[in-house]
């Protein structure tokens, strides 16, 4: 029970960034509820998909997907009445981005798969909506905006979790444990501009110069 209630706490909070950066982009109610959906079901439809689980989660239970659409009708007409504050997309992506790495994990997990591939599962499920949100959106990736840590948030809380519970610690634990170290790094990131070192080239002299 407490498994579904942060997976739908997921899906609320994506489905929250996922309005909020449609209505930035001056979308119709339509556009900002497609949007919505795109980013609060995006990342586990993929984690299914590749782990061939039938049906797609939220195709079993539309509960996600009604939570989904209250999300967004709720937050456009707060945003009517109360500007959200600069950074509240970037929260809420880092919320969603917690929940939805280590219960996807945990899916991976009940499969029996190995750790890298657990880790690579809670991954996608956590970053996968929001990559596919800003490329509906025209926005670079936030996955791939430079040095910004993201995945790397994901990837690091899902090993904790899987660590913690190595060492013996109950998965009721380790998963909030898990979640904290997520929005902890990702949070950090934004409020301080921690960034991962960036690779750089230095461009090639012409042959004939």
């Amino acid at each position: 029970m407490l498994f579904y209630a942060l997976d739908l706490l997921g899906v609320t909070v994506f489905a929250v960034s996922g309005a909020l950066a449609a209505g930035r982009k001056q979308l119709d109610l339509l556009g900002v509820v497609v949007i919505a959906v795109i980013t609060a079901i995006g990342g586990g439809t993929l984690r299914d998909i590749l782990l061939d689980r039938h049906p797609v989660f939220w195709i079993e239970d539309p509960t996600y997907l009604l939570v989904t659409l209250g999300a967004a009708l709720a937050t456009v007409f707060h945003a009517k009445f109360f500007k959200p504050p600069r950074r509240s997309l970037l929260v809420a992506d880092a919320l969603g981005l917690a929940l939805f790495s280590i219960s996807g994990a945990q899916i991976a997990e009940q499969a029996g798969l190995t750790s890298s591939i657990i880790i690579l599962m809670g991954t996608i499920t956590g970053t996968a909506g929001g990559v596919i949100r800003d490329i509906v959106l025209a926005d670079i990736p936030i996955l791939l905006r430079r040095g910004r840590i993201y995945a790397t948030a994901a990837i690091v809380g899902i090993a904790v979790y899987l660590l913690l519970q190595s060492v013996g610690v109950v998965a009721s634990i380790a998963a909030p444990a898990g979640m904290l170290v997520v929005a902890g790094l990702r949070l950090a990131a934004i409020t301080w501009g921690l960034m991962l070192p960036i690779f750089r080239l230095s461009p090639e002299k012409d042959a004939l110069d």
